[in-house]
């Protein structure tokens, strides 16, 4: 049986990350740039915001203690934007052929990973409910708006190796270690706040900022 760690560790950077980069390769090889734009465009934005908003807590304490809420999850986000594109890329038959049932599937598929990778996070306690929800909800509209966009432009060919490669690429070695981004954002927050300490959860006095709260 599946653990639920094997299941978050798929929501991995040093899993997705790969995923992200091969589907992006796939698109430049074909010479579908504004396809390659795109998906550039909205998993990036998408990935910046996770950062961005881990970094405001760590750094300045800004979160929502109403909701127990310190940044979106990472895992969420990556597994809801990614694992739906993989489906339909890999089911993507040609520059003008609609995917059909295989389509659905596949992007069905990938839908049903991210929901999973999504609540493994609150299972093994690395999140907030409202963290792993925001972070998946954020991941989803990456992948929906990035589809319905693809369905306007010309698409490479279906291609073996992005199937086999992406594959290789979300089942890394037994020995692979997940990727320290919580040490890097941790690093920078700090870089960037000046603050000798990171802000954690539920260490700080409740006080009221613009629009947010520290969490206590």
């Amino acid at each position: 049986m599946i653990s639920w760690n094997a299941i978050t560790f798929i929501g991995d950077s040093v899993v997705l990350l790969p995923a992200a980069a091969l589907l992006l390769a796939w698109m430049l090889v074909g010479r579908s740039w504004r396809m390659a734009f795109w998906w550039s465009l909205l998993c990036g934005l998408g990935l910046f915001l996770v950062a961005a908003t881990k970094i405001a807590f760590i750094g300045w304490g800004l979160g929502l203690g109403r909701f127990d809420y310190t940044g979106l999850s990472g895992h969420a986000m990556r597994a809801a934007a990614i694992l739906p594109v993989l489906g339909w890329a890999v089911s993507s038959g040609g520059p003008s052929r609609p995917e059909g049932r295989l389509g659905f599937l596949a992007i069905g598929l990938g839908v049903a990973g991210g929901i999973l990778v999504s609540v493994s996070r609150v299972v093994l306690h690395e999140h907030s409910m409202s963290e792993m929800i925001f972070g998946w909800a954020l991941g989803s509209v990456t992948a929906s708006g990035f589809i319905a966009l693809a369905q306007t432009l010309v698409r490479p060919r279906r291609n073996p190796w992005i199937l086999a490669l992406s594959l290789a690429a979300m089942l890394p070695a037994s020995h692979a270690e997940p990727a320290p981004t919580n040490r890097w954002i941790t690093a920078a927050a700090l870089y960037l706040s000046g603050h000798e300490q990171p802000y954690v959860r539920r260490t700080q006095p409740l006080q009221r900022c613009v629009s947010c709260l520290y969490l206590n």
